[in-house]
């Protein structure tokens, strides 16, 4: 888990996230960041879930006990992940006229490079972007009902408003992510809200 997440992770208050036991807590963030490390070393395909127990010094039984297989792991640590960012500016009633923490995002996309490529190369790119998409668009939509410039948005517009905003966000981050992420965090939080609100 990055700075940034940790972060992040520490605002939200504890009856926004889902309620789950300080131990259950502990062990799921260490299976996934156990199996995060695994990625960035070598492939996906080649990884055990003996080895994430290994590395996350975790039983099998507790394993599977909150997870399948691997890929349920990669893919419920993604939903959680995209979850807090996408909630975030509700949760901590931020004042901007932001729909969605994209400076936060993409600054923790600069320090997390090694495993976005991970997940490129391991063909698990596409599936964490259409989970990010509904994520991002339930996000967007919540702040389109909290914000004074929301206002003039009718109730039956906003739920396709959002999930366009969040398609234009992912285009937007996947052309940063190809372009080798140069222009910095907060020009394309500025851009992005520029395509938000014209």
């Amino acid at each position: 888990m990055s700075d940034n997440e940790r972060h992040i992770r520490q605002q939200i208050p504890q009856l926004e996230r889902k309620k789950i036991d300080a131990r259950v807590r502990k062990t799921r963030d260490a299976l996934g960041d156990a199996l995060v490390e695994l990625m960035q070393q070598r492939p996906f395909q080649s990884i055990t879930v003996q080895d994430v127990l290994d590395r996350a010094n975790v039983g099998r039984s507790t394993f599977y006990s909150h997870y399948s297989d691997k890929d349920d792991l990669l893919m419920s640590d993604a939903d959680e992940f995209f979850e807090m960012f996408s909630m975030a500016l509700s949760v901590h009633g931020d004042k901007s006229d932001r729909v969605f923490p994209v400076k936060e995002f993409f600054s923790h996309l600069i320090e997390a490079q090694q495993f976005v490529t991970a997940l490129r190369t391991s063909g698990k790119l596409h599936a964490n972007l259409e989970l990010a998409r509904g994520h991002f668009a339930r996000g967007i939509e919540r702040r389109l009902q909290e914000l004074p410039k929301g206002v003039n948005i009718l109730a039956v517009q906003r739920p396709a408003l959002a999930i366009a905003h969040a398609g234009a966000l992912l285009s937007l981050m996947q052309w940063w992510i190809d372009r080798g992420m140069k222009e910095p965090a907060e020009e394309m939080d500025s851009l992005f809200h520029k395509i938000v609100w014209g």
